[in-house]
């Protein structure tokens, strides 16, 4: 059972957890493929794409037989020049975040955010659409961090200075269900993002939000844990 005054912060994902980023990355990401004459991919598709970082989202949206290391990189620098002129034109927070970022500073609750997205941009996107919320923001600066690796996540904990059990991690993917786990911070995953609950619950969710505000129940007298 969640013993709910035991948590004093909250790490969040960004894209598919706080804003919904995925027109504008796959927007970016078209243009760059068309620079090569290389077919384009849905909304729908790019959804499964992102979460591992940017570049390894421009390797899924190659064609199979043109992702060696030198195509990779020329899309991807193609992409984020595109992208760090766009990365914010339809860009905005789900339904229920502002409501819930405000409940959460009303309960002096610490908040931070830790992305995959190149931590330039997560900033940029953070500044521009959720001002004066966190205590930090750290996007990604080298791959050996990215996540699922806790360290960064670990490292926010020191910051705030809580032990990581003190913590609530919340993403949209397997990938940030694996981050809360190997930090031992508790695995929460929202229904609203790019992947279906089940990945979630299979990667070690401990609670699923289906609405933001439902995360203010882990605060009060509530127990929502997933059932497995």
């Amino acid at each position: 059972m969640i013993e709910p005054m035991n948590y004093k912060a909250v790490i969040f994902d960004l894209d598919g957890t706080l804003v919904n980023s995925i027109e504008d990355i796959a927007d970016a990401m078209n243009e760059a493929l068309k620079k090569y004459n290389y077919p384009t991919h849905s909304y729908e598709e790019y959804k499964v794409f992102i979460g591992n970082g940017i570049k390894n989202l421009v390797s899924k949206a190659l064609p199979e037989n043109h992702r060696d290391e030198a195509q990779v990189r020329r899309s991807f620098e193609s992409m984020m020049a595109i992208y760090r002129e766009h990365c914010s034109d339809k860009t905005k927070p789900y339904d229920g975040i502002i409501e819930l970022l405000d409940s959460l500073k009303s309960r002096n609750i610490k908040m931070c955010i830790l992305s995959n997205k190149e931590h330039k941009y997560a900033k940029k996107v953070t500044s521009k659409l959720l001002p004066n919320y966190f205590e930090s923001v750290d996007g990604l600066t080298s791959e050996a961090l990215k996540k699922p690796n806790p360290i960064k996540a670990i490292e926010i904990s020191n910051f705030l200075n809580l032990k990581p059990e003190d913590i609530i991690y919340v993403g949209d993917t397997d990938v940030d269900m694996q981050t809360a786990n190997n930090a031992n911070m508790l695995a929460v995953g929202v229904t609203w993002g790019f992947r279906e609950k089940q990945e979630l619950i299979d990667n070690g969710a401990k609670v699923i939000l289906e609405h933001p505000l439902e995360l203010m129940e882990i605060f009060s007298n509530q127990n929502i844990l997933v059932e497995n």
